[in-house]
């Protein structure tokens, strides 16, 4: 079984890995395993975990993976919303779509690390994409009529990766604004479990792409 190390943004990322891909890709003989990326270190030793303030933080922790030679990859699991101001790439970003702008960014960071081992993953633009996969499925576990449909105008975007980034329009705030009570860590996870990793695939091909490679690293 190769072990797969990944670095993501927080505890929902974190589940999502250990409760919906690894049953996957342990039918590949391949085994993630999740950190999250450490933002504060307390006075008393203690490590404050998840959120991303500085890619110094994101470097430091890719790094401290890589040191681990049992490893046949590294990766990301981070969102491509709200990245900090000095990410690689960031201050001259390239690319006419979210998918040529997010590759631009990979490559980056995957040149800032420089490993042949690390291949970074950012999701486009967030987690709450993956569950727009289905959005019959979303507005039922979120308990929505479809008067009150999350993603507006659905007919604009070939794919839920491409919803787009504004403060008041990525996948999350959408979410949040019609089910102001909604939870990430609960309603995320059940939501995801219910959409299913075969449906997320088909519709988002930029991860799709990532769990292809995880399936062979």
């Amino acid at each position: 079984m190769k072990q797969i190390l990944i670095l993501c943004e927080g505890q929902t990322e974190e589940t999502f890995i250990n409760e919906i891909l690894n049953p996957h890709l342990e039918v590949h003989q391949r085994w993630a395993v999740p950190t999250l990326v450490v933002t504060k270190r307390m006075p008393t030793g203690q490590t404050h975990r998840g959120g991303i303030t500085s890619y110094a933080k994101i470097r430091r922790d890719v790094e401290k993976l890589l040191g681990n030679s049992h490893a046949s990859c590294v990766t990301t699991m981070i969102d491509y919303y709200g990245l900090p101001a000095d990410f690689p790439g960031k201050d001259r970003l390239q690319g006419a779509t979210p998918q040529e702008r997010v590759a631009f960014l990979e490559q980056a960071f995957a040149a800032d690390i420089g490993d042949r081992r690390f291949r970074p993953f950012l999701m486009l633009h967030e987690f709450e994409a993956l569950l727009f996969s289905a959005p019959d499925i979303l507005l039922g576990q979120l308990g929505l009529a479809p008067a009150r449909h999350p993603l507006g105008a659905i007919g604009v975007f070939a794919t839920p990766e491409e919803i787009n980034d504004g403060a008041d329009t990525h996948p999350a705030a959408r979410i949040a604004r019609s089910k102001p009570d909604y939870r990430k860590p609960l309603d995320g996870l059940r939501i995801a479990k219910a959409i299913g990793l075969d449906t997320m695939r088909k519709r988002c091909p930029h991860f799709n792409q990532w769990v292809r490679h995880l399936e062979t690293c």
